[in-house]
């Protein structure tokens, strides 16, 4: 198909998949839980982060998370004692562990004490017109503090030639302005234009079948080809379309 008529088949797909009904099967749905800024953020990121495998055990221990901070994320990260970190020590998903929890409730409480905050973090370092950087400067920040090496695993770094799929789809929530209910867009600082699509195996697959992205991989040179190829559908909200390429893969089967 034309450049145009795969315009129009993706555009109608976003139409489709991007609306309330999209939030019931999806981990985007336990930010939506808070009112207050730092607890989505927080909310978000945790819940992002642990974002592979079984959409609904993915979903069950997101919620899970939540209880074990009672509810108040924002509070827990900055309020907490040593003592609270115990009740963490229980939870597992995949290779995600208590101790990791313990370890990421730690490098979020550095992140706003000492550096201003999430969205701080994240505007502050962007390079080359996107926000690769600036999760790798995320990084680095977040592990300046005393922490297990085995916890690193759990974010991905764009410089190193991941596509960082869980971020990136941090990202979108948090950035991205849909008015449709479903991403958050409470960070004003950072453009939508400046997002990268999550690149997993279903976005990947049905980009390739749609002749977005020729690379075998599912790494960041893939990411960067996609990237660029989605911007020039759309130069000011190309993210939209991870939308269109999870439904048709997930839901579809393209």
């Amino acid at each position: 198909m034309t450049d145009s008529e795969l315009k129009s088949f993706l555009d109608e797909k976003v139409v489709l998949y991007n609306n309330t009904d999209f939030i019931e099967s999806d981990p985007v749905q336990i930010p939506h839980l808070f009112t207050q800024k730092e607890d989505i953020e927080i909310a978000g990121f945790l819940s992002a982060t642990i974002s592979w495998g079984n959409r609904k055990m993915i979903i069950k221990n997101a919620h899970k998370m939540m209880d074990l901070m009672s509810n108040a994320p924002y509070d827990f990260v900055m309020s907490h004692q040593e003592t609270d970190l115990e009740r963490l020590d229980t939870f597992v998903h995949r290779t995600f562990n208590g101790q990791d929890f313990r370890g990421f409730i730690k490098g979020l409480q550095h992140i706003y004490q000492n550096h201003g905050g999430l969205e701080p973090v994240f505007s502050q370092n962007i390079k080359r017109d996107d926000l690769q950087n600036s999760i790798h400067k995320f990084k680095q920040l977040f592990f300046e503090i005393q922490h297990l090496n085995r916890t690193q695993k759990h974010i991905s770094d764009p410089l190193k030639g991941s596509a960082a799929k869980r971020i990136n789809m941090y990202l979108r929530w948090m950035v991205r302005q849909d008015n449709k209910g479903v991403d958050l867009g409470i960070w004003k600082s950072i453009s939508p234009a400046l997002l990268s699509c999550p690149l997993d195996v279903h976005s990947g697959s049905v980009a390739r079948k749609l002749g977005l992205l020729t690379r075998k991989q599912n790494d960041g040179k893939a990411l960067a080809e996609l990237d660029l190829n989605l911007r020039r559908l759309d130069p000011i909200d190309p993210v939209k379309y991870d939308f269109a390429l999870f439904g048709l893969g997930v839901f579809e089967g393209f």
